[in-house]
């Protein structure tokens, strides 16, 4: 058995006046509580610092770049990744990074118990426009305020097992688990921000949502037999409603632990890593079933081409 006790810390809905400094103070709360029920590795959301600011429309950079971290950790977050280390847990911490060039990605880290920042990940999958959109109910501008991540999807080993990280809308596409699947990833963390309601498609509830948002974890865990932990910011923010339904899944695709509220909450589990081998040795060994010769659509086009009849 290799297993790690993870928590899955969800956060409840951050306002757009609130400070990092009190946002961090609940992160830290969570992490205190991750402590006690014996975790080594807690998983925080995608853009856990802050509000889900692409929901508003911004045209000076000034105020946009003051949602982003020059430095992780910096002068409001170190306490954070203090007590962490103190705890000698391990972290995935989703936040708006902003580089030494100017460049603005949506980003996560991965920390080892120690306290060492061990991966970073940048957010893939941008939805959403890059424009003022007045046929949508509301905003989502990743398109304006990010660019596409251009680290690709690497594994890491910590905690005795191979990691992987991804964002939200990453989750979605099975290339995602697929890459990382093929380099014998064990457990992908992913942080997410989800609005309950569809801006494009007002009959599409949040009931539609939380069942895309578990299938897509539960067939990228199944197919890839891997963990996948997905922790969401949820709750309303400043009058927008984001889903909850942080989940643990196995890598059987089965769900073995799932928030019951939209606050802050903590789930756990002693994830076995060992749990993997069967599908990566069974159904799932690519090495013996897989048939990359018909496969070059995948890489070769983006978009639907329809054979002419």
């Amino acid at each position: 058995m290799r297993e790690v006790v993870t928590a899955s810390l969800q956060l409840g809905a951050i306002q757009k006046e609130e400070g990092r400094g009190d946002v961090v103070a609940r992160m830290i709360a969570l992490l205190d509580e991750a402590k006690r029920a014996g975790a080594s590795l807690a998983v925080f959301p995608e853009l856990a610092f802050t509000t889900f600011f692409p929901r508003w429309y911004m045209e000076d950079q000034a105020e946009v770049d003051k949602w982003f971290e020059p430095e992780v950790p910096g002068p409001d977050t170190a306490p954070l990744f203090e007590r962490a280390r103190a705890h000698g847990i391990g972290m995935y911490v989703g936040y708006a990074e902003i580089t030494p060039q100017g460049q603005h990605f949506n980003t996560a880290i991965l920390t080892s118990p120690e306290g060492e920042i061990i991966g970073k990940y940048r957010k893939v999958h941008l939805p959403g426009h890059d424009e003022y959109d007045t046929e949508r109910a509301f905003q989502h501008l990743e398109k304006r305020y990010f660019e596409p991540g251009d680290l690709g999807f690497p594994v890491w080993h910590s905690q005795g097992g191979v990691m992987g990280m991804c964002i939200c809308n990453d989750r979605r596409w099975p290339e995602v688990y697929r890459v990382m699947g093929l380099q014998g990833v064990e457990m992908v963390m992913l942080g997410f921000n989800t609005p309950s309601v569809n801006s494009q498609r007002s009959g599409e509830g949040l009931e539609d949502r939380l069942f895309h948002h578990r299938l897509s974890v539960q067939s990228g865990a199944y197919q890839n037999s891997t963990w996948v932990v997905a922790t969401a910011k949820a709750g309303v923010e400043d009058g927008h409603p984001l889903t909850a339904g942080s989940v643990i899944v196995d890598p059987d695709g089965k769900i073995v632990a799932e928030t019951k509220t939209e606050d802050d909450e903590m789930i756990v589990h002693a994830c076995d890593l060992d749990a993997c081998n069967f599908g990566k040795q069974t159904i799932f060994d690519f090495a013996r079933h897989r048939r990359i010769e018909h496969y070059g659509l995948i890489t070769s086009q983006t978009g639907v081409e329809v054979p002419a009849k």
